[in-house]
């Protein structure tokens, strides 16, 4: 056997341990961890109110106070919380990423806790160069008061104190600002961060003698009828959020352990704008920019609330994504949707003045909700050719609910529909085609439609072949001079008669154009290859009224030039009047088209 050693008999490295820069550490946590320094008195809050939680646990009689005290660039804090031994200092504070809610005997009501990174007091020298902490345990009262004290160069002191030092059980937390972070530690500043951390905190916190909490949260006292509630509850939602709201919904979620309340806003908001919401977890404030809270078409809503079972991310500051937080985003939104047929069945009027503002965000929960669209539908407004209707009436009145999937397709035929009797759906908006072709199944026995340019034409009056062989002259030159454009010429006799022309198209026809348009501008290949592309779908076509007298005028003309230049104006203003985007093809046709009458014009005058 060989002489060498094996590698398995090798004698194992050395293990060292990781030395941590506590400066660097320090500035992680204030440009990377932290959104801002004013977290620092939040830490100190919640250590406070989990070392009176943890005492609570065993002592349930035990007081349970936390003071603060802010004077001269410097903060104490005091508890009466379940405090430190020494051996707890050296273990706990001392050891980063190490939480004392791991210590013995606190385990049992860790759920309790508000912390469970165990950064701890870390984060105080975002705002301190020196921490003092002074604690006497509470579990073992013959114990002497010890105290720690910390530098931000990362050395620390632990020594014992006199009896009298600290004669009840408790903590106190002594800060000394660091250079440039005085502000954070003003009375002022403490005053107004512990009552927007803390004002939903179960235990009595007060800043140099003033209270900070504020109990029971507005959504869960007592009014006298449902209308001081909403005044009340509009009074919280200005001084929170700075709107008065529409109306106020409750967010009680028992089984979640969710108790809060959402505020309508009084204005309407898109839907990509992603609404932010304020979390307290068992009392301390969490975030006031919460993204996920809601399900997205909710976005009508601001919400304030507090919880004990969504999680945390690691800089507290966010909840984190999981399955329980996707529980409670179902839970709410069933609670905003119970709250709106609520309003459906019982308060129309205030359901009106709701969607008036906030039909979009309905349009976008009943788009993949039947039950929602449902409720909605005699309440839900549409643009259509009886005006601003609910699809229930509009399809009550009409055999057959024809719609437009674009804005400008709808401007084309409006007018035109409305004259021959088609009920004509704007379906260009946002969720409108969507909810339009979901209609007949919630309300079976419903025709619904797409109208294209076709149906349009086949709905208008032909003119007496007699009459319009008559005018073969004049159509041939209007067909010959727009065909270029890609677009065909008929004749048709339709109401209302101050309409000269219309332009219809649809998808089809526009693809067809933008594809000639295209292979026009293209290199010999590519011309090819668009060439290949070519599609059978019907051209676009101006639609000539024959019962219009500017039409009839227009159509005795005799000169070629002359009935081209009008043909182009007819067209011309057939586009504006759908309000169509124009190509530089037709905007050269308009210009053309006006200096073309100006000149018949002046020249016509000349002749006289």
């Amino acid at each position: 056997m060989d002489s060498q050693t094996s590698p398995s008999s090798q004698a194992s490295p050395s293990p060292h341990t990781f030395q941590v820069d506590l400066r660097g550490l320090v500035d992680l946590l204030s440009h990377h961890l932290y959104s801002s320094p004013k977290v620092y008195l939040r830490e100190l809050l919640q250590n406070a109110v989990d070392a009176i939680t943890a005492r609570r646990a065993e002592q349930p009689g035990a007081p349970a106070t936390v003071r603060l005290y802010a004077a001269g660039g410097a903060l104490r804090v005091e508890d009466s919380g379940v405090g430190l031994t020494e051996a707890d200092v050296h273990d706990l504070l001392a050891t980063i990423g190490r939480s004392s809610k791991r210590a013995d005997g606190i385990q049992e009501v860790r759920s309790e806790f508000l912390g469970q990174f165990g950064i701890g007091l870390l984060a105080c020298f975002v705002v301190a160069e020196r921490i003092r902490v002074v604690s006497r345990s509470a579990r073992t009262p013959d114990a002497a008061p010890v105290e720690w004290t910390a530098s931000d160069d990362g050395s620390y002191t632990v020594r014992t104190l006199a009896s009298d030092a600290r004669p009840e059980p408790g903590t106190t937390v002594h800060l000394t600002a660091r250079a440039g972070a005085g502000e954070w530690l003003a009375p002022e500043k403490v005053r107004a961060l512990a009552r927007d951390f803390g004002a939903l905190l179960p235990y009595d916190v007060r800043v140099d003698g003033e209270a900070v909490t504020d109990l029971p949260a507005p959504w869960d006292r007592p009014y006298p009828s449902p209308a001081a509630r909403r005044v009340a509850l509009a009074r919280h939602c200005h001084d929170l959020f700075g709107f008065t709201p529409l109306d106020s919904v409750g967010l009680d979620v028992p089984l979640a352990g969710i108790r809060g309340v959402a505020y309508v806003l009084p204005s309407a908001v898109s839907p990509a704008q992603r609404a932010t919401h304020r979390v307290h977890l068992k009392g301390m404030l969490l975030t006031e920019r919460a993204e996920q809270l809601l399900p997205d078409w909710a976005f009508f809503v601001r919400c304030v609330l507090d919880t004990d079972s969504l999680r945390p991310t690691a800089s507290r500051e966010a909840l984190y994504e999981d399955e329980t937080l996707a529980a409670v985003r179902e839970a709410l939104g069933e609670r905003i949707r119970s709250w709106l047929t609520g309003l459906a069945a019982g308060d129309p009027e205030r359901l009106a003045a709701f969607l008036a503002v906030h039909h979009l965000g309905v349009k976008a929960l009943a788009r993949h909700d039947a039950e929602m669209l449902r409720t909605m539908l005699p309440w839900l407004p549409f643009e259509t050719t009886d005006g601003q209707v609910s699809l229930e009436e509009f399809a009550r009145r009409h055999p057959v609910v024809h719609f437009t999937r674009t804005v400008e397709e709808y401007r084309q035929v409006a007018p035109i529909a409305s004259a021959q009797g088609i009920g004509v759906v704007n379906g260009g908006y946002t969720y409108d085609s969507d909810l339009v072709q979901a209609l007949p199944s919630v309300r079976p026995g419903t025709v619904v439609a797409e109208l294209d340019a076709e149906t349009v034409t086949a709905h208008l009056d032909t003119v007496d072949p007699a009459e319009e062989l008559a005018l073969a002259g004049f159509l041939g030159v209007a067909r010959a001079t727009l065909d270029p454009l890609g677009c065909d010429v008929v004749l048709r006799a339709f109401h209302p008669l101050t309409v000269p022309a219309l332009h219809l198209d649809d998808r089809a026809a526009r693809h067809e154009q933008a594809r000639a348009d295209a292979q026009a501008r293209a290199d010999d290949l590519w011309a090819g290859i668009l060439g290949s592309l070519r599609g059978t779908a019907p051209r676009a076509r101006l639609v000539l009224n024959h019962l219009n007298p500017l039409i009839r005028r227009i159509s005795s003309l005799r000169g070629p030039e002359l009935i081209g230049t009008a043909t182009e104006s007819l067209y011309g203003q057939a586009l504006l009047m759908a309000q169509r985007p124009l190509r530089p093809a037709d905007s050269a046709l308009l210009n053309r088209s006006f200096i073309g009458l100006l000149e018949w014009a002046t020249n016509g005058e000349e002749g006289h």
